[in-house]
């Protein structure tokens, strides 16, 4: 069972320029630098891991805008592609993916973060006050639809298809534009997110496929979600 954890942040279409995706950007890599220390330096990815560790950038405005200013980084006639490395070795410290400024309908806008599968990287990133670090990070640079961190294991027991917006993770972000969250069972918390949105928790502990009682009440919390209109997909199913 796969229980490698990861974020993922999603919304629809949205074209934007260069200029205001590098905006976020910079934000994002900002609020990322007060979530973890191992957070605070970048790399560009590469082909080998020696030629990755030469690129090493400041994630500032400028930055971005160059970077999407070349044609690799380009989605066809518009939107944009990034990715990025803390430069630790043996898979110890995080990878950023992301998508941004298309206006296409089939697929969604979106940023995706992996996190350690092995200690002591996992020990030291995947604690509750680092991932929440991270979602908020998300949700306030880049205002998604929805967002989540789980591991795979979870993701595969709370949805067969796991598409983007019909489950909950250990933690579950939802924007203002997608509804009120209702009241939840105990132990979820409920936070906001300044005025993007709500982040949904499902447990202070570490929430694992392996156990199952964060497997039901992950369920218990879909049935509740479902109930008010809340467990839909960040891009509907064409007619």
């Amino acid at each position: 069972m796969d229980e490698t954890y990861f974020a993922a942040a999603y919304w629809g279409c949205r074209p934007e320029p260069a200029q205001d995706c590098a905006r976020r950007a910079e934000t994002f890599f900002r609020l990322l630098s007060g979530c973890h220390p191992d957070y605070a330096r970048w790399y560009e990815q590469a082909y080998s891991t020696r030629k990755a560790l030469q690129l090493q950038f400041e994630p500032t405005f400028d930055t971005f805008v160059r970077f999407f200013g070349k044609k690799s980084h380009q989605l066809g006639r518009d939107g944009f592609s990034f990715g990025a490395w803390t430069g630790h070795l043996n898979n110890q410290g995080g990878m950023v993916q992301l998508s941004c400024g298309s206006r296409a309908e089939a697929s969604p806008n979106g940023v995706f973060f992996y996190f350690p599968s092995e200690p002591p990287g996992s020990d030291r990133l995947v604690t509750l006050p680092v991932l929440t670090g991270i979602l908020r990070a998300m949700a306030l640079a880049w205002e998604p639809d929805w967002a989540y961190v789980a591991s795979g294991g979870f993701r595969d027991r709370m949805s067969q298809k796991g598409s983007a917006g019909t489950f909950v993770g250990w933690l579950t972000y939802y924007s203002r534009r997608w509804g009120e969250i209702p009241p939840l069972p105990e132990p979820v918390h409920v936070e906001p997110v300044e005025d993007k949105g709500t982040l949904v928790i499902l447990s202070p502990e570490r929430v694992s496929a392996a156990n199952p009682e964060h497997v039901a009440l992950g369920h218990r919390v879909q049935g509740v979600l479902e109930a008010h209109g809340l467990l839909r997909r960040v891009i509907p199913r064409r007619a």
